[in-house]
């Protein structure tokens, strides 16, 4: 009987050990789901080899990602560089891709370097990276001082750009040329956790939960400097930041229109991917996913981003489309097709999450042209 008896105490507490030791791991999961890594290519993108490189040509390892249509930023640490289209029937072999170089911002690309690509086409500033003359604000927040760049034009209607998941105020650069010739003043916002800005008071990112009140200081910053109305382009969780700003700000009526680029609408499946991106163990994915929405303070029950299309009150372009594993494009279609008075989709094919631009540059800019042209 003692025998039983001990040999099921032992089971017992060998099963609440095990237990324990899963929820712990869910919420190393979680967390690190949720660690604010602005700069950092998000988990889960491949890694390339580089052949080789010069004379205006690079040679990449042949996959889905090398082979993506567009311009993206090569990353690897100490290096970025400029890629532009694959350069058909240049590869020297079955397993490589030649894309054009444009440029190498810093680093060098040597032959066995592993970059993965990015949306980041930009480094520096927009003065060193553009030539475009611009300020650096600071925004007052509610848990400090926020970095900006302010880049001025003749307009009084400014556009408001929130970067997302793994991207920093450099990110939305590429769109900065276009807005500046369209004579409208560029407010780019470094939010909570970003490189110059207060952290999170629990180091970790909300997927816009509790951001976008660092959106709403910005928007409070540009009115108070002479914006008579702004426009918010969001791209990922800064998608989200925008849609709960002109669903709660107070200032909301002066918010004239949004621009989602990506956007993270439902967070349960971001989480998912971003836990599972990060090779946590399938049994344990489940874990992680609840313990991050806990921690990010998103619970099941509340409601996500543009979860009330009703709630629209504002024009609404979204860039998004079918090849985003992070952000799933089937609710920004429903938000589409339940609001075609005010949402219009503009869908980008062969992209990554947040790099709807990087696909299509030019479409991208066409479809924003005549988006923006009536709010201006």
């Amino acid at each position: 009987m003692r025998t039983a008896t001990a040999t099921a105490a032992v089971v017992a507490t060998s099963l609440v050990g095990a237990g324990a030791a899963a929820v712990a791991a869910g919420r190393y999961a979680a967390d690190a789901a949720l660690r604010h890594e602005p700069g950092r290519p998000l988990p889960g993108e491949a890694r390339l080899s580089v052949h080789s490189a010069g004379s205006g040509q690079i040679v990449l390892t042949r996959s889905l990602a090398s082979l993506r249509p567009g311009t993206y930023g090569l990353a690897a640490p100490g290096v970025h560089a400029v890629v532009g289209p694959v350069l058909e029937g240049a590869a020297p072999g079955p397993d490589t891709v030649v894309r054009r170089l444009l440029a190498v911002t810093h680093g060098s690309l040597e032959p066995g370097t592993r970059v993965a690509l990015t949306p980041q086409v930009h480094a520096g500033n927009p003065r060193t990276a553009l030539g475009l003359d611009h300020a650096d604000v600071d925004i007052p927040g509610e848990l400090g001082g926020l970095p900006a760049w302010f880049v001025p034009a003749a307009r009084d209607t400014w556009v408001i750009t929130v970067h997302g998941l793994g991207a920093g105020r450099e990110h939305p650069m590429v769109v900065m040329p276009f807005l500046h010739r369209q004579r409208m003043p560029v407010l780019d916002l470094g939010y909570r956790g970003d490189l110059g800005a207060p952290a999170s008071p629990d180091g970790l990112g909300h997927l816009g939960e509790s951001e976008w009140r660092d959106v709403d200081a910005a928007v409070r910053y540009a009115l108070r400097y002479g914006a008579r109305r702004v426009v918010l382009h969001g791209w990922s969780t800064g998608a989200a930041m925008a849609l709960h700003a002109v669903e709660r700000s107070a200032l909301a009526d002066r918010i004239s229109g949004l621009v989602l680029d990506s956007p993270v609408l439902d967070w349960h499946a971001t989480l998912r991917a971003l836990v599972a991106a990060r090779r946590t163990p399938a049994p344990l994915v489940p874990l992680a996913v609840r313990a991050a929405e806990g921690s990010a303070g998103l619970r099941a029950e509340g409601r996500g981003a543009g979860a009330d299309p009703a709630a629209l009150r504002v024009p609404v372009l979204i860039f998004h489309g079918p090849d985003d594993t992070l952000a799933p494009w089937e609710p920004s279609r429903r938000l589409a097709a339940a609001r075609p008075d005010l949402v219009t989709l503009k869908t980008v094919r062969e992209a990554p999450h947040g790099a709807m631009w990087n696909a299509d540059p030019a479409g991208y800019e066409e479809a924003l042209r005549r988006f923006l042209t009536p709010l201006m």
